[in-house]
């Protein structure tokens, strides 16, 4: 992969590279970072909407109230 950089892209990358780690890992690693941050941003996203869904609220409290019928036994 061959990527353009700019001089905060250089800086950055120096600073993540300063304890040795290589450029390439440093890269892999920042992918990988801003991937895990993007998936958690969609599910947060999707509870949020769920969470705001009066007809998913209204279902997950009928489906609370079954379960603790269940309790009772």
């Amino acid at each position: 992969m061959t990527i353009r950089t700019d001089a905060d892209v250089e800086r950055a990358l120096e600073s993540l590279t300063s304890e040795g780690q290589s450029r390439s890992e440093a890269v892999r690693n920042a992918i990988l970072e801003t991937e895990r941050a993007h998936r958690r941003a969609r599910l947060r996203a999707a509870a949020e909407s769920l969470h705001n869904d009066p007809e998913d609220v209204a279902a997950s409290r009928e489906l609370t109230a079954e379960m603790d019928s269940f309790r009772a036994w």
